[in-house]
């Protein structure tokens, strides 16, 4: 693992969904946490998630090496870009997790030296960086 990917961390760096559920479910979900075997809907929600991707964890980590993907946080720095620069080498950003670019990282510095961006989870970028590799971002 490089120095700018890091595991995931399991709690602390999440992002907001929102879940449609029936109001039988609904109340399913409810009736398991008044008995208390969850301590809310959400905890109930989240352990329900867990457990399918842990049921398929074996299709997932030939998938995840199928397509070449870092697994957990990816920080691109301004210093990444360069060095890749300076060798005249453009990177292909692929990530299952979390991938974040540098604030201090020019529109122009990430056209130069990043070909493509794919994410599976969440790219967190400046606005101008989004609208610069726009054309990029699978």
């Amino acid at each position: 693992m490089s120095e700018t990917q890091r595991p995931l961390r399991p709690a602390g760096d999440s992002e907001k969904i929102t879940v449609n559920l029936g109001y039988i479910d609904l109340g399913h979900i409810d009736l398991l946490v008044q008995d208390g075997f969850y301590s809310n809907r959400t905890d109930f929600i989240r352990t329900a998630i867990r457990n399918q991707v842990e049921r398929h964890a074996e299709a997932a980590q030939q998938s995840v090496r199928r397509r070449s993907l870092d697994l957990g946080l990816r920080h691109i720095t301004r210093r990444d870009l360069e060095a890749a620069q300076a060798e005249g080498r453009m990177l292909d950003i692929r990530v299952l997790g979390l991938a974040s670019i540098a604030a201090d990282v020019t529109p122009e510095l990430a056209r130069a030296t990043i070909a493509t961006v794919s994410v599976l989870g969440a790219l967190q970028a400046s606005p101008a960086i989004r609208a610069a590799l726009a054309d990029r971002i699978a």
